[in-house]
């Protein structure tokens, strides 16, 4: 069983793992094997596949992180949330994944379908919080779990010291890491680490990026950050907009600076988000000096 807690624990040196999402048709699919053939060489600690707000891509997701554990070398784990399923089905779902050998799961209440900052309304004979759902997961099997954190807070969250009081609570129900919502600095996501080891958690904190490639990629990154850039990060790239290769070199040095700060700060994993392409992603591997976890000594 390849466990992404053991991969991170067992490294010797930093890594990173990637994330992609479930293609809509054969072309996108196509394309998404592309990107996660051309990141196998480099053996990311793990692979991730998003799951689709109310289940929406549960079928792109099972079948292709199934794909992914019979099919190829690395360690894959899969999306879940509670958006529009009973328990029922939230187990049937666990089971499958454990059925084709996937082992790894991140938990997730998700968004509202539609709307994300819509009304949430719990199916009937569903769960209410992603606490639920890590209990639930860890109750079915011998999962390794992780759950979502947000450096500047949970948009529905009163305070910081409120969003960390849940956190703790869903690390504490059985999820063994964190990853990050996307930040603009690297203190944003260390406040965050430091929030958590004070309220007495030592579980790891992994840190989300988005490689910025493209103005839609900035765009993306401030809509899930959920908070306002920096005016030093606009003042490098919004210039750069109409020049799609100077934004690229650009945005792809900005995030090698905060990527080398957060490593010079101990962070020992970097989670990136791919859009399903790998050149970026394969690029700051290089830039980093990152290598995935060192392979256990053969005994002999």
């Amino acid at each position: 069983m390849r466990r992404v807690a053991d991969r991170l624990n067992n490294a010797h040196r930093p890594t990173f793992s990637v994330e992609f999402f479930p293609p809509r048709d054969e072309a996108d699919e196509a394309v998404l094997w592309r990107a996660i053939r051309e990141l196998e060489p480099l053996d990311p600690a793990y692979m991730s596949i998003t799951y689709g707000a109310g289940g929406s891509s549960r079928d792109g997701t099972i079948r292709n992180i199934a794909r992914v554990a019979t099919d190829t070398t690395l360690v894959p784990m899969a999306h879940l949330t509670a958006v529009n399923h009973s328990v029922a089905e939230l187990r049937n779902v666990i089971g499958h994944f454990a059925a084709v050998g996937v082992h790894n799961i991140l938990a997730l209440r998700g968004d509202p379908p539609g709307d994300p900052m819509g009304e949430w309304v719990p199916h009937p004979q569903g769960l209410h919080y992603a606490e639920e759902l890590v209990r639930l997961i860890r109750e079915l099997g011998d999962f390794c779990v992780g759950v979502s954190a947000f450096p500047y807070g949970h948009p529905r969250s009163a305070d910081l010291d409120t969003d960390t009081h849940y956190l703790v609570r869903k690390l504490r129900a059985g999820a063994d890491f964190a990853i990050a919502q996307l930040f603009f600095e690297a203190e944003d996501f260390l406040r965050l680490r430091d929030r958590v080891a004070a309220a007495g958690c030592d579980a790891l904190m992994l840190p989300g990026i988005m490689p910025l490639t493209t103005p839609r990629t900035l765009r993306k990154t401030i809509e899930l950050s959920g908070a306002t850039p920096p005016s030093w990060l606009v003042d490098r790239l919004a210039p750069l907009e109409d020049d799609p290769k100077a934004f690229r070199a650009e945005g792809l040095d900005v995030v090698t600076e905060l990527c080398s700060r957060l490593l010079a700060e101990g962070v020992p994993e970097l989670h990136f988000y791919t859009f399903n392409r790998s050149k970026a992603t394969r690029e700051l591997v290089e830039r980093l000096g990152l290598r995935s976890p060192a392979p256990p000594l053969a005994l002999t």
